[in-house]
């Protein structure tokens, strides 16, 4: 398994230390909001969201010869809990790869949070806004709406890449040929986020449509629904098919370079890419240290990444609803 995020040294420090910023001025805005915006029924909802973009992020999907894919969950997650929301699960997720998987730089968070998290959420929910309008008003047109989105979102983040390498590029490799390279393969790989993104949205549709926020406008018999799951079967059976993405789905993920990796090797600033000061942790590049047997060592790593990322999350929007209540109270 290789890292999939952007590591130490691919943007010079200003450009890093000006992306770190504007990161943290949304993720205090989406904490702010999210506290405001999220009901109760939608809570576990969030955590079973930051659960399965973690493990769906461990399955790289071929796109190109030698060149990969995975998810990266900002438009899902905003489709399902609003950009806001959406945005502080994929944070999530972005910060545990960095501090316990050595996946993505620590001096890298801010524009990996931005480009991953912040970009795809806002992107994509504002394209899915868009496509609404002209899809049907059903679950199948929720469904296309959210492919669309998903699929653009990924070019949006490669796009935001791009214009953060004209700023800070680490190598003399000009803006219009890494926008290029970006935005060519990842339309490739936006073609995978879209069916994981419209499978996804539908099979919560199915169970729990009443928790989707891209579809709060429609009634049940637009969406045409069977009889809703309960919340436990729900949440259960969220975690159990993050967990089976984490331990079984991830032992067939292409062990070949992700897009952003492949365009850098490609023109020539891999070698701007330092090693991750964590890199000796006990889950560095999604193995176990000291499990010997490469399955056995990644199924405990992805199953272990899916509860820390789980409890992160849940943690976290219980804190954010928590000082809402404060503030009500006084």
């Amino acid at each position: 398994m290789i890292a999939m995020h952007a590591p130490d040294g691919f943007l010079e420090a200003p450009v890093a230390l000006a992306t770190a910023v504007i990161a943290l001025v949304f993720v205090a805005l989406a904490l702010r909001v999210s506290g405001r915006e999220l009901g109760d029924r939608q809570v576990p909802l969030a955590g079973i969201a930051a659960a399965f973009i973690f493990a769906a992020q461990m399955f790289n999907f071929p796109v190109a010869a030698g060149t990969t894919g995975h998810l990266m969950g900002g438009a899902l997650a905003a489709i399902l809990l609003g950009p806001w929301v959406g945005s502080l699960v994929v944070t999530v997720v972005v910060v545990v790869q960095a501090l316990l998987f050595a996946d993505g730089g620590l001096t890298a968070l801010g524009y990996n949070v931005l480009n991953m998290a912040t970009v795809t959420a806002f992107g994509g929910w504002a394209v899915f806004r868009l496509m609404r309008r002209f899809m049907p008003r059903n679950a199948a047109g929720v469904m296309g709406a959210t492919a669309i989105a998903a699929l653009v979102s990924v070019v949006l983040s490669a796009a935001a890449f791009s214009v953060q390498w004209l700023f800070g590029a680490s190598a003399e490799v000009p803006f219009d040929t890494v926008f290029g390279a970006m935005v060519g393969v990842h339309v490739l790989i936006g073609v995978g986020e879209a069916i994981i993104s419209a499978l996804a949205v539908g099979a919560v549709l199915a169970a729990r449509p009443d928790l989707v926020t891209g579809a709060s406008d429609l009634d049940a018999t637009q969406l045409a629904g069977g009889r809703r799951v309960g919340r436990r079967t729900f949440v259960l059976g969220g975690l159990f098919v993050s967990l089976v993405f984490a331990a079984v789905v991830s032992q067939f993920a292409v062990d070949n370079p992700d897009g952003l990796e492949k365009v850098a090797i490609d023109e020539g600033f891999i070698d701007s890419g330092r090693d991750h000061a964590l890199d000796s942790s006990i889950f560095s590049d999604y193995a176990t240290s000291g499990v010997g047997n490469e399955t056995l060592s990644l199924a405990v790593a992805g199953v272990s990444g899916v509860l820390i990322t789980l409890l992160v999350g849940l943690g976290l929007i219980s804190a954010a609803r928590q000082g809402r209540d404060r503030i009500a109270a006084s």
